[in-house]
């Protein structure tokens, strides 16, 4: 009866481990914009490393703080310094969350599925929840994810240096683009 019931588990385990679609990219891309009436600031980072898990929904962003890029190198400079991101100390952000109506997405047809995702969003040294609308689309066995939501940059302690404070909108738009491959 014991080895009926290992068997029975290790047949099970094996099974919802094949079943379990995971998906990978480390090169998606995470950018966002600033405005204010005085100036619009704009970067990009396209070395995200991010994975899908089609059974779970599950969720996971990680993106290094050094890798957005600006325009301008002064820009560039100020965001990774102390009174901005501080990027030797908090070298990355990330995100864990799920698809929370993972019903309405069929990862084995082509097509182009609106979903709701909820998570924690990690800035620095804060945590915070966030909900956001994305598209996923799926084609020819790729899956793209893409969102796009607003975050107050106060509330993850991204205070910046008074003679610029003007410059900097107190929300921020985040964008969300990632391609994924089966692992």
């Amino acid at each position: 009866m014991k080895k009926f019931l290992v068997l029975t588990f290790f047949l099970a385990a094996t099974i919802a481990t094949v079943a379990a679609q995971d998906y990978l990219t480390k090169n998606g891309q995470i950018s966002f914009h600033s405005n204010t009436p005085i100036e619009d600031i704009d970067a990009v980072n396209n070395e995200v490393v991010s994975t899908l898990n089609t059974t779970t929904g599950q969720f996971n962003f990680a993106v290094a703080i050094l890798g957005f890029k600006f325009d301008a190198v002064d820009m560039q400079k100020h965001f990774n310094g102390e009174t901005y991101m501080d990027s030797k100390k908090y070298p990355k952000a990330s995100f864990s969350g799920k698809i929370t109506d993972l019903s309405k997405v069929d990862f084995k047809k082509d097509g182009t599925y609106t979903v709701n995702v909820s998570g924690k969003l990690t800035i620095k040294d804060v945590t915070k929840p966030v909900t956001a609308t994305g598209t996923i689309v799926v084609k020819g066995g790729k899956v793209t994810a893409k969102s796009e939501f607003k975050i107050k940059r106060a509330e993850y302690n991204v205070k910046g240096e008074a003679i610029h404070e003007k410059k900097i909108g107190q929300v921020i738009t985040i964008k969300v683009d990632c391609t994924y491959d089966k692992r």
